[in-house]
């Protein structure tokens, strides 16, 4: 009886310790997207904004650090060239623009 107790409360503690670790892992490292449902615009409406900056169409549009806060980035085709296009996602403002003359964005394995 006592070795089923202490099974069953090494189970629980080692459960226990896991769950925490994971919450921990999932909120130190972070989930950029989670900032979609407190943005003041939404994806959408980014990729608008930098399409019209860059008067050409997004071919990618994700979230991603900049300048240590989560920004949109959209990468907009426009003839020959590729830009990558940050958009605050609390004002719709273009934060920066630049292109892209290799795809060495930071995420991607393959595109």
């Amino acid at each position: 009886m006592k070795i089923r107790q202490s099974i069953l409360i090494a189970t629980l503690a080692l459960a226990s310790a896991a769950a925490g670790v994971s919450a921990f892992a999932s909120s130190a490292s972070g989930n950029d997207a989670r900032i979609i449902p407190n943005a003041k615009i939404s994806l959408s409406q980014a990729v608008i904004a930098a399409e019209q900056h860059v008067g050409g169409t997004a071919s990618k549009a994700e979230v991603e650090q900049h300048a240590g806060k989560a920004v949109y980035d959209v990468e907009v085709v426009k003839g020959p060239q590729v830009f990558d296009v940050k958009i605050s996602p609390d004002q719709g403002t273009v934060i920066a623009s630049t292109e892209d003359r290799n795809d060495h964005d930071d995420h991607d394995q393959q595109d």
